[in-house]
């Protein structure tokens, strides 16, 4: 099947297949403090690294919600590592809360201070990094109208890793399980991994 977003978007599908061919993606449990203190945690699925050097990650939101908010305005977050062990902790800070109402408190997780940033992590969470905001602008579309969405970027200004995940100084993806996000009501955990070293020429012997 064919079908063209930019005209009908008419699928003919139950539900836009465009989320379930993007992924999986990784999820951003980002945690934020407003400047008049209020705490908020949520988790993104619009979420990525885009440098390592210097190291940059973003996390886009639909609508100017109060994770992106307190980003912006107090200039810092935390993306915690989302895990298997932390699902329905992860699935339950989703949930929509009035504005001052910390996340942390109904999902049953614990606050822990960062080192950098006044924000704070989820002490739970095997690994952490401390974001300062460098930049928040609206996408545009190809027709130039301005997307929903608020996309924040943050530079990662110091990491937390629990030792327990580490495995002859590398993080052990079989221990840490990173949850990601595919589409619909659907996520999947990283507890098989392969590795592949990338090639130094063109070669096709090995396929």
């Amino acid at each position: 099947m064919l079908f063209y977003t930019t005209d009908t978007n008419q699928h003919g599908l139950p539900h836009d297949p465009f989320k379930a061919i993007v992924a999986p993606r990784p999820i951003g449990w980002i945690s934020t403090r407003s400047k008049a203190g209020e705490v908020n945690l949520a988790p993104y699925s619009f979420f990525n690294a885009i440098s390592d050097n210097p190291k940059l990650v973003m996390f886009s939101s639909a609508g100017m919600k109060d994770t992106a908010s307190f980003a912006i305005e107090k200039g810092e977050f935390a993306a915690n590592l989302a895990t298997r062990d932390l699902a329905k902790h992860v699935n339950r800070s989703s949930a929509p809360a009035p504005r001052g109402v910390s996340e942390f408190t109904f999902s049953g997780l614990t606050e822990a201070p960062c080192r950098v940033v006044d924000v704070p992590r989820v002490a739970e969470s095997p690994a952490v990094l401390e974001c300062q905001v460098t930049d928040h602008f609206q996408p545009k579309a190809l027709d130039g109208a301005f997307s929903k969405n608020t996309v924040v970027i943050g530079q990662v200004v110091a990491i937390h890793i629990d030792e327990r995940i580490l495995i002859d100084g590398q993080i052990d993806m079989g221990l840490a399980a990173p949850l990601s996000r595919l589409g619909y009501l659907d996520y999947a955990v990283t507890d098989q991994v392969f590795q592949m070293r990338r090639p130094r020429e063109p070669d096709a012997s090995d396929i």
